[in-house]
């Protein structure tokens, strides 16, 4: 041990996987988790025996050699979280204008797959694919080589907006909307959203596409069981309500029930508005941070549908199926009562390794927090019966839009649940709601980013809010943060070799 006590907020995975880097290092780790289960956005539920996923629905590169594969066995929980792959030949598939279209796994499949659907493009396809690798791999987060950070190229492209680079290189408008199609899974807007965010995500779940089988919330489960190893610990109900500072440092938090916990460094994986309110009024962060900060966007929250189906009546899609209601994948967040939902993401959950029929499923729409305000500071399962209602009428739309798609689809559903930007606030604490929670924009430069360094020396930022979200997103914050703790070159190895 090396004698320093560590204090992370919040056992989503940014908190724990930073708490394991750490507690592998010799620091004294405990996790304080306000709910009374771990996990954040990997948190599952059960209903009449059936469980559902509520946010990390599939993850990418985990095949051996690949770096969610390296960064698992370095975080000691491969052999604790199994895996079921998706289709390879089409682990997405995107339903627009009246056809479908399907992304392969690996650069000359996808290539050849999109050829065949656009054969005068297969040229500016080759070109679109080494824009994706050459912006996946500036990175040497991404990478894990150090030495090979490209700078110039990563900023370019992180600086470039998402639909702007694709409609520089593919000349079909249609190909340059089904490259986009995916897009529910960043929240990407038009205009807004970095090319780089767009190049990671592809060239994440090219490489490899699983589902976690039995629901992530075994990732946050193995995390834990790690860091109980190396002498961490993680606490349920113990809500943060201020970290508290000196005249130079955090120095410690105080939670809700009257204890106090005393430490030399500390990490908050909470979203960044809700860090700034544990802050209080502290002299130690500027007022022009503070605003800074409260001015950065949120991704738009989401409304879902959960499937509990007739037993042996859905046969199991191992792929995710996007469907637009409109000529475009964009623009979705700018719905209307009459016209929504224009678009909507198809997933089933992985109870066993592939399964023949599904069990659970679920069905997921963009939602503003606007649409449920009315019911804000109501408590969860006491909203009332006008909410209920909200809900009901929604859940019945997209079940109607969904049935266009797969017909019959409604008479295998024995029951289903919804959640609303209301549920991701009060579960995971993330601002109006938001799915995945700051947006990056172009527009905003730097200003517009979260770094993971405070105005406060001991004071870091972990989670999807810094970096970027998703299993490989959120770790890639973990690293970067805990770099600023441990030696960066060692951390790097020791990933990098993890498979060796």
């Amino acid at each position: 041990m090396n004698g320093k006590d560590v204090i992370i907020i919040g056992s989503g995975l940014g908190g724990l996987s930073s708490g394991v880097f750490l507690a592998k290092a010799g620091y004294r780790v405990v996790v304080l988790e306000q709910s009374t289960q771990i996990g954040g956005c990997l948190q599952c539920f059960k209903r009449k025996g059936v469980k559902f996923e509520t946010g990390m629905h599939f993850i990418g590169s985990a095949d051996k050699g690949q770096i969610l594969y390296k960064l698992m066995r370095n975080l000691e929980i491969e052999d604790k979280v199994q895996l079921s792959r998706l289709d390879p030949d089409g682990y997405d598939v995107i339903s627009l204008c009246g056809k479908k279209y399907k992304f392969a796994n690996g650069r000359e499949a996808f290539i050849k797959q999109m050829a065949d659907y656009f054969p005068d493009q297969q040229t500016n396809l080759e070109r679109y694919w080494d824009l994706i690798e050459n912006v996946a791999n500036s990175s040497s987060v991404h990478t894990l080589r150090l030495e090979e950070d490209n700078t110039v190229t990563n900023l370019e492209y992180q600086m470039r907006s998402m639909d702007e680079v694709i409609d520089s290189v593919i000349t079909d408008p249609l190909l340059a909307k089904v490259l986009a199609g995916n897009l529910p899974l960043y929240g990407a807007e038009k205009g807004k959203t970095p090319f780089s965010m767009h190049a990671f995500i592809m060239d994440f779940y090219n490489q490899s596409a699983f589902r976690v089988v039995g629901g992530s919330d075994s990732i946050a489960q193995a995390l834990q069981t790690v860091l109980n190893k190396y002498g961490g610990r993680v606490l349920l109900r113990h809500k943060v309500t201020e970290i508290m500072c000196d005249d130079q440092n955090a120095v410690g938090v105080l939670c809700e029930n009257g204890e106090v916990y005393r430490a030399d460094i500390v990490i908050s994986s909470a979203h960044p508005f809700r860090t700034l309110e544990m802050l209080g009024n502290t002299p130690l962060i500027r007022n022009a941070y503070r605003r800074r900060i409260l001015n950065i966007g949120q991704t738009i929250g989401g409304f879902a549908v959960y499937f509990h189906f007739k037993k042996d009546t859905v046969p199991y899609m191992n792929y995710n199926y996007y469907v637009y209601n409109q000529d475009t994948p964009w623009d979705c967040e700018h719905y209307s009562c009459e016209d929504w939902p224009k678009g909507y993401l198809y997933m089933h959950f992985c109870h066993e390794p592939n399964p023949q029929y599904a069990k659970a499923g679920v069905v997921l729409s963009y939602m503003r927090m606007e649409d449920v305000n009315q019911w804000q500071g109501t408590q969860i399962g006491k909203r009332g019966a006008d909410y209920e209602a909200f809900k009901k009428k929604h859940a019945e739309t997209l079940i109607n839009s969904l049935e266009k798609e797969f017909p019959g689809i409604r008479s295998c559903i024995e029951d289903y649940y919804t959640s609303t930007p209301l549920t991701y606030l009060d579960y995971t604490g993330t601002e109006a709601g938001s799915m995945y929670g700051v947006a990056k924009d172009v527009n905003k430069g730097i200003g517009g980013r979260v770094s993971h360094r405070t105005r406060i020396p001991n004071l870091l930022l972990a989670g999807q809010n810094v970096n970027s979200h998703g299993m490989l997103g959120t770790l890639v914050g973990s690293i970067i943060t805990c770099s600023e703790i441990l030696d960066k070159q060692q951390l790097y190895n020791d990933i990098s070799n993890a498979d060796l």
